[in-house]
């Protein structure tokens, strides 16, 4: 599905991603974690094509997104879920949803209002507030919010940046819950999160990415036992 080569980014002069490489397999959910300044977001946001790589390849379901805008990337089959939710606030709950199908409906490829059952049935309480304003909603429901409205672009791919973020604990366990639920329908996530363990505990593989470099990588129960990964992102002091 996803297929990165020595990727480099960042800001200006300064070099945050530094020759990553990577993979997505399709119905798989990845996560990546890592501290905070370690290049997460950083990632997300060049494959979506918001960050231009400097170097390096990005390949999606087969086809070479390194070089094409934002929009475009979209239309292939991507759609990210940015952290913070950054919804349209003065704007319902429908309205939100119904924009973010727009590349589909713009190549005529789907019906927006038969999208619409689809994210109701994924996410109840959003039909209940459809007539609301997105500014409104709760924080777990405007995250259900801008998960339903990626969605609504058919992506082949859906990249969470930190869903858990600022939310109840119960209010993560459910969200979590519906990461399972989007791969258990075919979906393919990659999964950025603070929450270690929660993430590999739902997720297939992982990558730990350290100062713009990925350190280790293997199957999530592999990271889930390995001392250092405990030691730095699950809250254990393993002694030796």
């Amino acid at each position: 599905m996803l297929r990165i080569k020595n990727l480099e980014a960042g800001y200006g002069k300064l070099r945050v991603l530094k020759r990553i490489s990577m993979h997505v397999d399709s119905g798989e959910i990845v996560t990546i974690i890592g501290a905070n300044g370690a290049g997460k977001t950083t990632l997300l946001y060049t494959i979506a094509g918001i960050i231009k790589a400097t170097a390096g390849e990005i390949v999606l379901h087969g086809t070479p997104i390194t070089k094409i805008k934002p929009e475009k990337i979209v239309s292939a089959g991507c759609s990210l879920v940015p952290e913070g939710r950054q919804m349209f606030s003065t704007l319902s709950v429908r309205e939100n949803l119904i924009l973010g199908s727009y590349v589909q409906y713009k190549k005529k490829t789907i019906n927006p209002n038969s999208e619409l059952q689809y994210i109701y049935d994924l996410f109840p309480v959003l039909l209940q507030r459809e007539n609301q304003l997105a500014g409104t909603l709760s924080g777990g429901e405007q995250q259900m919010l801008a998960m339903g409205r990626a969605l609504m672009a058919k992506p082949k791919l859906i990249m969470l940046d930190e869903p858990s973020t600022g939310l109840a604990p119960l209010i993560v366990k459910n969200i979590f819950q519906i990461i399972l639920k989007l791969r258990d329908a075919g979906n393919t996530v990659l999964l950025i999160e603070q929450n270690a363990k929660a993430a590999l505990a739902i997720a297939d593989r992982g990558y730990v990415l350290e100062t713009g470099k990925f350190i280790l990588q293997g199957p999530s129960e592999d990271l889930l036992v390995n001392r250092d990964v405990q030691r730095a992102y699950l809250g254990r002091d393993v002694s030796d």
